[in-house]
This record gives structure tokens, sequence and C-alpha cells, in this order.
């Protein structure tokens, strides 16, 4: 059975930062609770589907290789996704979603039957991703690249190493959350009790507020820079791929962890080729003379030229291949080919003598086309569609 896509699952985009992942995986988990849905077997494999998801995108190892691999990169090494056996499998795996203090603990009553040790909540807030476009040539694109980024970005503080409090000042625990970062409403109905979780709107959700504010970066943690950083572009890549480089996005706030960047490739368009999936083409304009009698001719390839024969009597409309002469395959060995599309130029204007050689030329039968029975084919082809009969 094909798996889903596990940011479908989640219900989040590819650019999701790490904390909007376990957000979205909490509704699921809140929704789909074995709990909430007795005897739904449907949920319980939903509850599962969510947590394999959470699995593979909040650990940044594991969504680097989704990211580039999809699920075939999660398998081998060690690392297959071998799946919960139980509900409980769930609960002590993600101690930091299902922590002692888990809301489902206090929805359901589970804290006897299922031991969690203390939620594990990270300091700070977390940095926003950042997203640039990268653009490449095809030479780049067939061959790979390294190349240099500048991005400006929030750094961490350097004068109060991101705690955002003044030297020697430090931080206490939130006097409105006694630091546990969050408020609780409980509420009664018929059907038991309720507690609402938001998160401590004078700490952040982080429990602890600063003394003195740093006064370099205004209590934040984090000032605004900009920073050099190289990129290894793969070959092979296409327009609108992206290359996600974990914490290179904004630092986060008071130590938060920070966001990504997300590197989009953006394709140049080339002065003499078209791409196509990893073949380039070209158009080739001969002479109605080169293409009677054939020649030699110099053409443009990928990072320099090359000779191309023209065979004597070549049609309109013919396409020749150079094996080999195209952009390497993603992830594979080997690469595509160029293919040349075959013009023959037709002159508009013709002095008095060029006139008389064609008239005289008109005369021969050799010169006059030779007309094909209605069974041939004789239908006229689009390019790309001749192209795909010459690989065939």
């Amino acid at each position: 059975m094909t798996k889903r896509d596990y940011y479908e699952i989640l219900g989040v985009s590819k650019s999701a930062s790490v904390d909007e992942i376990k957000t979205a995986y909490r509704k699921l988990a809140m929704k789909y609770h074995p709990d909430r849905n007795p005897g739904d077997k449907q949920a319980e494999e939903n509850f599962k589907e969510a947590a394999e998801a959470y699995d593979a995108l909040s650990d940044s190892n594991k969504r680097a290789r989704y990211d580039q691999f999809g699920h075939q990169g999660l398998r081998g090494g060690g690392n297959d996704y071998q799946g919960f056996s139980n509900v409980n499998d769930i609960f002590s795996h993600f101690s930091d979603i299902f922590g002692g203090s888990s809301i489902f603990d206090e929805l359901f009553g589970t804290g006897g039957s299922r031991q969690h040790s203390g939620r594990h909540k990270q300091p700070g807030i977390q940095g926003s991703d950042l997203r640039v476009t990268l653009g490449l040539t095809l030479e780049e694109i067939a061959e790979g690249v390294e190349k240099t980024l500048k991005v400006k970005r929030f750094e961490k503080c350097t004068n109060c190493s991101g705690s955002g409090a003044k030297a020697g000042s430090g931080s206490t625990d939130c006097p409105t959350c006694a630091g546990s970062g969050e408020i609780r409403h409980v509420s009664r109905s018929m059907f038991g009790q309720f507690i609402n979780v938001s998160v401590c709107t004078m700490c952040n959700g982080e429990g602890k507020v600063i003394k003195e504010k740093c006064p370099h970066c205004s209590g934040e943690g984090r000032v605004r820079s900009e920073a050099t950083m190289k990129v290894n572009i793969p070959a092979g890549v296409s327009n609108g791929n992206y290359i996600p480089m974990r914490g290179q996005g904004n630092a986060g706030i008071r130590g938060g962890h920070a966001g990504d960047l997300i590197v989009v490739i953006d394709e140049i368009p080339h002065k003499h080729f078209v791409r196509e999936e990893d073949d380039i083409i070209y158009d080739l304009t001969i002479s109605i003379a080169d293409a009677a009698l054939g020649a030699e001719v110099e053409i443009p390839i990928l990072g320099g030229t090359a000779k191309l024969r023209i065979e004597p009597g070549i049609q309109p409309g013919k396409v020749l291949r150079m094996r080999d002469k195209g952009i390497r395959h993603l992830n594979h060995s080997g690469r595509g080919d160029q293919l040349v599309h075959v013009n023959i130029y037709i002159p508009t204007k013709l002095s008095s003598k060029e006139k008389e050689l064609f008239k005289e030329l008109s005369k021969s039968e050799n010169m006059r086309p030779k007309h094909k029975g209605k069974d041939s084919d004789t239908k006229s082809k689009s390019f790309f569609s001749k192209v795909k009969d010459s690989l065939s």
C-alpha cells in the first residue's frame, strides 16, 4: 500500500517549522485519540499514521532525508520505520508531546495507566524560516555547483549569548504561569471535566521573564545581520526544486531554535537550448545546399562546442541525437542527450544568377518531391512529437 505524504497527513507546508509540525500533530492526536474514539479502528490507524509522520518530520536528519528522497530516504541503514505496536508505544516515544503534564492525561485520566516523564519545554521562541531564490544556468544544473549566498537574517546576540538578559541580571520564573508557560482553565459539563490550555501571554510560553533587557538586542536575544554561507547544488535539479538548510534561518527569540533557510531553484532560460527533463534541445538551421550535399557543422553544447555530421539528403524536421551531452541525472548515474532539430533555410531574395540556377535545377526529376500514398504518414507532427519518436 502506497504511503501518504507526511506533510499532507499533518496538513502543513514543506517549509513548516518544528513548532508548526508539533501543533498540527497535537490537533490530530486529540481528534483521533483512542479514548475519544473507543472501538474505532480507523481512528486508531489515523492516530498511528499521524505519529509516523511526526516521527519523521520532527527529527531534522530524518526530515532532510525525506525531503530529498521521500519515503525511500527513511529506509535502509537501520532507519526503517517499523511502526508502533500499540498506542502506549506512541506515548512513550513522544515524551515531548505526551509528557506527564500532557493534556491527554488530564482529559482522559490516563496518568495512572501510562507512566510519562515530565514535559520538556524548549526555551525561547522558534525563529522563522527564510526563503531565497537561487538562479542557475543550465551549465550549472548539468554538472552541479557550489554557490555562495548572502542572507540578511536575525542572528544570536553575542552580548547576552542569546538570552536577552542584561549581563548579570538573568531571568526568573514567570509570575503569571509560575514557570509552566501555560495558562489552564478548567470547565465542567455533563460530559465531565475539560481543561483548556493556552500559551501564557506574559512570557509567550517560555516560563521565564528576564529581569533587565540586554541593551544591544532590546531583550530579544538576537540582532539583524548578514550571513555568508555556501550551498552545494546537486546536478540535475529542476526549476522549483528546493534545498532546505536546517537551522540557517532566523535565530529564535531568547534562545529559541533557529528556523530553516529554504533555497528555491530558479532555472535561467538559455540562449541556445530548451530543456526537456534531462535532455537539451537545440534548433539547427542549415542551407539547402548543406541539406542536399551533407556537411560537417560546429554547434554549441553545454560547456563548449562540438562537430556534428549532416548526412546528404537530410530532411527538415529531422532530430539528431548526441548521446550523453545533456544534464546529469539527479541522484543517479548517467546523463541525458542533446537533441538537434534540423531546419532548412529557404532564402526569400535571390539574385538573377541564383534564380537561373534554381530554374535549371527545377527541371530535374530528382529535385521534385515524391508523392506518397494515402496510407503513409503524411500528417505533420509537432516538434516534441518528433523528439518523442526519436527516443522510442
